[in-house]
């Protein structure tokens, strides 16, 4: 970085622009995430400089940051290219939820305000165990969630880590520790024969279809098909690894578990 704390901050990810907001520290970012809703009058506020796997490097670079803020092996290659042209950037990994608290905590830090940072990770952490408080009577339903549909995906770390701690159980939780989504690809087959109780959906960036996964051979003799439990999450409510899943994510997942 050239100055400390960074004064012009880009964040090619949403979480890391919601987790300034959040800080109060706004004013430090000068480019963002095409994909960054939250809080929603970012929109109007920062100037779109990247998708989620490409970037404008010229026009990052003519905004002269003093940090670029990046996330995980997907954005290597922009990071590296930054990298290059002689720009400081941290690039984030968290695949499940102590990475995420991490995340928020990390951020603090670079920018500065560590106390507020801990304060927010610590007011995320209370949250989620006065959710578990409130279901721990309660036999932990079975879930599948399905982060993409063709082929079928199953969710990620951070993903299965809440269904826990709203009173739920991944029915793949083996493959939600893996961080490539190649690499928790499931079969029909696999999910039948799990026999989820509820079954949630959130197809990264495009609708989900009820009735197509109601449809699927076989499918039928699933109890959450059966008795009408498959749910859609909005993707930019539970598939960014940060304060919306960590609130409006869960707080869906729990409404679903109910």
């Amino acid at each position: 970085m050239r100055r400390f704390p960074p004064e012009r901050i880009v964040c090619l990810t949403e979480e890391t622009v919601e987790t300034l907001y959040l800080l109060g520290e706004e004013d430090r970012i000068v480019g963002v995430s095409g994909y960054a809703v939250r809080p929603p009058r970012v929109r109007k506020e920062k100037p779109r400089i990247s998708a989620f796997t490409s970037a404008d490097i010229p026009k990052i670079l003519a905004l002269a940051p003093d940090l670029v803020l990046a996330f995980s092996d997907l954005q290597a290659d922009i990071a590296a290219d930054l990298a290059r042209a002689g720009v400081a950037v941290h690039l984030f990994n968290q695949r499940d939820l102590a990475g995420c608290l991490a995340m928020v905590r990390t951020l603090g830090a670079l920018v500065g305000v560590p106390d507020r940072a801990e304060a927010l990770a610590a007011g995320f952490e209370a949250r989620l165990a006065e959710a578990a408080r409130a279901v721990a009577d309660r036999a932990p339903l079975r879930v599948y969630f399905e982060e993409w549909d063709a082929p079928m995906i199953s969710g990620i770390g951070w993903v299965s880590d809440l269904i826990a701690w709203a009173g739920g159980q991944d029915v793949f939780p083996e493959l939600s520790r893996q961080p490539a989504a190649k690499d928790r690809i499931v079969t029909p087959e696999q999910v039948i024969a799990a026999a989820p109780e509820v079954i949630l959906a959130s197809w990264c960036g495009k609708r989900v279809s009820i009735d197509r996964v109601r449809a699927r051979p076989g499918f039928a003799a699933i109890p959450a098909v059966r008795d009408g439990r498959i749910h859609e999450i909005k993707s930019p409510l539970i598939l960014q690894p940060g304060p919306a899943a960590l609130t409006d994510g869960f707080d869906a997942i729990r409404a679903c578990l109910g």
